[in-house]
């Protein structure tokens, strides 16, 4: 990744929705995305979704747009809160062209920060599937060690995959 590209995090705009849609719509990586199984997705229900997710979203989940040089390449977010033992879990989700070039590193790094320093969060975790081993590395690069295995727990293109737990903790 070149260091003179401007990663950063920022709330969606409706001009983001495009790019959104696409990931959305993936099924090459629906299964990484969601545990729902696999169907077509029309770009209607993908806005009543998203407006949904805003309205259910206050304080249970925090929402950031992966930009790239001022273009929207993704999105991770921050949900689940556990409020009493402080963690909450870390999803995200690139354009496929974003991958494998330290965008999704340095997007889960500021978040992870994020809920670090802004949210007092004191363990971020995620789940990642076991053959995604670019991904898993990723996390790792970003601090994440793997803290378990769930064997065989997801349905992936035709086969039963693992499902690897990793977790950050904030060092002080």
């Amino acid at each position: 990744m070149s260091s003179s590209r401007a990663i950063r995090l920022r709330s969606r705009s409706d001009g983001d929705f495009d790019v959104l849609f696409r990931i959305a719509e993936d099924l090459a990586t629906w299964e990484e995305r969601s545990a729902a199984s696999p169907a077509p997705l029309n770009r209607e229900t993908f806005k009543t979704r998203l407006a949904q997710a805003d309205a259910d979203a206050s304080g249970k989940s925090v929402r950031f747009v992966i930009d790239v040089d001022g273009t929207a390449v993704g999105s991770v977010s921050l949900f689940d809160f556990d409020g009493l033992a402080r963690h909450a879990e870390v999803g995200i989700a690139l354009v496929a062209e974003a991958r494998g070039n330290g965008i999704g590193s340095a997007a889960i790094s500021q978040i992870v920060e994020f809920a670090f320093v802004r949210c007092n969060v004191r363990r971020v975790h995620l789940q990642v599937i076991g053959s995604n081993l670019s991904a898993i590395r990723a996390y790792e690069k970003a601090g994440f060690v793997i803290e378990g295995r769930q064997r065989q727990h997801a349905w992936v293109r035709g086969k039963y995959e693992d499902i690897v737990v990793m977790g950050i903790l904030r060092s002080a």
